[in-house]
């Protein structure tokens, strides 16, 4: 590879990993709020609007795998946990700082909405970790046993497993640590699994135009990847 795509190759996967860590690190911040979406009048989810900046990280793990290989992958990965933990001690110290009389954002008001629960954030990161290493784990056994044919299927197959394990690990430790009612647990992990499924086939026309448009830049084979 030439210098030049080198340094475009680089770029690119920088920029690919500040909006993965920009959206794992944004649905930790929002996920206290929930709403329902009824499309058609089929069926009502109820979801946290934390899920919505998750299948772009999927989609985005995805890409890595497929263009630059396993450990480019897993190190996003890695650096978003990192990325994770960081922005909730920041958080944690500043919900502990004590407001002036005049700011506009009182104690109680910042920890209504930052005063994250350690224990959800601690169940969030450890199902998150685990669906994501699952998710890019089954992608390049597909990969390698298609011979790197089929993209929507490694694409869905491993997204499909990742998102349940992810759904219903955050979920089963939230209600194990008394932070959700188990008596909501079953339509939650409905809800929130069925919503992901989604929007994860509904992301395989981007993920395959996108890897097209790599392709064609660095003039890679189907299956090949960026060394």
């Amino acid at each position: 590879m030439r210098e030049k795509d080198r340094q475009l190759a680089d770029t690119i996967y920088l920029t690919l990993a500040a909006l993965f860590i920009a959206s794992l690190v944004a649905s930790n911040l929002i996920f206290q709020k929930f709403f329902y979406w009824e499309p058609f009048g089929l069926y009502k989810f109820e979801v946290s609007v934390g899920i919505l900046p998750y299948p772009i990280t999927f989609l985005i793990t995805d890409i890595l795998s497929e263009i630059y290989g396993k450990k480019k992958a897993n190190q996003v990965v890695i650096a978003g946990i990192f990325a994770s933990f960081f922005s909730m001690l920041i958080i944690l110290v500043a919900d502990f700082a004590p407001a002036i009389e005049n700011s506009p954002i009182n104690n109680n008001e910042f920890h209504k909405v930052f005063g994250l629960s350690r224990l959800a954030v601690f169940a969030s990161m450890m199902a998150y970790l685990c669906a994501q290493f699952v998710d890019i784990k089954i992608f390049h056994f597909w990969k390698k046993k298609t011979n790197g044919k089929h993209l929507w299927l490694r694409n869905n197959f491993s997204t499909f497993a990742s998102q349940f394990i992810d759904t219903f690990t955050v979920l089963f430790l939230l209600s194990s640590f008394k932070i959700l009612p188990w008596s909501i647990f079953t339509s939650l992990l409905i809800s929130g699994f069925l919503f992901k499924v989604i929007v994860a086939a509904l992301d395989t026309p981007i993920l395959y135009g996108l890897v097209y448009l790599f392709r064609k830049r660095f003039h890679l084979k189907i299956g090949e990847e960026i060394l």
